[in-house]
């Protein structure tokens, strides 16, 4: 595994981590019912998760990306490679 596999993996990681943290930290007083007068705020709270949300999706889409992709040849075999060309 390269450098930016690794790299990848923990993005990967550390994204999908944080939304499950997310929404369990969001749900829990709500399934609780502590606060049943803040409707409007719950309206915004889903807005705002939704677009927390998608942006740690973005990340973790990255992430993903970055640890799935073969790493590139280095520079030096490219050089090699140009050179022997006619």
């Amino acid at each position: 595994m390269s450098k930016d596999q690794a790299v990848g993996g923990a993005i990967l990681a550390v994204c999908v981590i944080v939304i499950v943290g997310y929404l369990i930290l969001v749900s829990v007083p709500s399934m609780l019912g502590l606060d049943t007068a803040t409707v409007r705020l719950d309206a915004v709270l889903v807005l705002v998760s939704a677009a927390f949300i998608a942006i740690l999706g973005i990340g973790a889409w990255i992430g993903y990306t970055m640890a799935t992709t073969p790493p590139p040849k280095p520079i030096e075999e490219i050089k090699t490679e140009t050179e022997k060309q006619p």
